[in-house]
């Protein structure tokens, strides 16, 4: 079995729930306020840890109080952090999160997460078997470091392209497997796209993304399941009807999940049916890295389906 390598950041997540998202410059009454480990990064690699894989983070945390708590739960899910490089010039990564109605709204301040560059992600021990994992919250050109060494490494490359911005086609040349919703689908292949489209529109914007013939683009659908375009092949994962308390970090359990089964060598239709049922397990929790599942609950889902 290959290690999961993530590449990426961590945050401390502030989260305010409320009975309603307040529209533009009203004030809303608020139920609680909770502190949640996040970040991209770190919710997927929890997840990946989590569920069996042997699991290494890379990133930064400032050297003050919400990065000692943050490595502290990173470790006790049994990470690797040797990686993580703690810096006085910026402040831990926090991302202020409303949730209501079971949605999110969420304004990250990266912090020392925009200080990962390449010399974090090159001196990686990656191996041929391995996944490497990165997301947008860190510098793109970190990214496209840490991508290249994976490659020459015999690696596979996975990319969740999210906060969505525009990136290079050198950088997408370097994906192997694709990870992005729909509204991220719709920006990078410039199609508006809704939750109401039907599978041959989704697919069609995919085709547009891919770059190599070879290429994995996987769509997540939320409660409408998966769409992937895999080379050619089409592949449709049902969703799965779960009461959702809070979707935040339910993307990055689908890669964190993605990624352990495909470091366990799990042919593509069987992982991201996997990586379906543990997203659908998180949604039914609150926080983003507490609320990844184990394998033993995601095969329990699996087996009861």
């Amino acid at each position: 079995m290959g290690r999961v390598f993530v590449a990426g950041s961590i945050n401390m997540d502030v989260v305010a729930t409320a009975d309603r998202h307040p529209k533009v410059g009203e004030t809303v009454a608020g139920r609680q306020v909770l502190y949640f480990p996040g970040g991209k990064g770190a919710n997927q690699a929890v997840a990946a840890s989590r569920l069996g894989a042997g699991t290494t983070l890379i990133g930064r945390l400032g050297k003050d109080s919400f990065g000692a708590e943050l490595r502290t739960f990173l470790g006790d899910q049994g990470i690797d952090l040797g990686y993580v490089v703690e810096t006085a010039e910026a402040h831990t990564g926090t991302a202020i999160i409303t949730v209501a109605e079971a949605d999110n709204t969420i304004v990250v301040i990266p912090g020392a997460n925009g200080l990962v560059g390449a010399d974090d992600v090159e001196v990686v021990p990656l191996l041929a078997g391995d996944v490497a994992v990165s997301q947008f919250e860190i510098p793109l050109p970190s990214i496209a470091a840490f991508f290249q060494r994976a490659r020459a490494a015999g690696a596979v490359t996975v990319l969740n392209p999210a906060p969505a911005q525009k990136m290079s086609g050198e950088l997408l040349a370097l994906v192997d497997i694709l990870v992005l919703n729909e509204t991220e689908l719709g920006f990078l292949a410039g199609v508006d796209l809704s939750d109401s489209d039907e599978a041959a529109r989704i697919i069609g914007a995919a085709r547009q993304l891919q770059v190599r013939e070879d290429q994995t683009i996987c769509v997540t659908l939320g409660k409408r399941g998966v769409l992937a375009l895999a080379g050619r092949e089409e592949i449709t994962v049902p969703g799965r009807a779960v009461k959702a308390i809070d979707t935040t970090g339910a993307g990055d359990c689908f890669v964190g999940a993605l990624a352990a089964q495909i470091a366990d060598d799990a042919p593509l239709r069987t992982a991201l049916a996997f990586a379906n049922a543990a997203a659908s397990i998180s949604v039914q929790r609150m926080g983003a890295g507490p609320s990844m599942p184990t394998a033993a609950e995601v095969k329990a889902v699996l087996g009861a389906s």
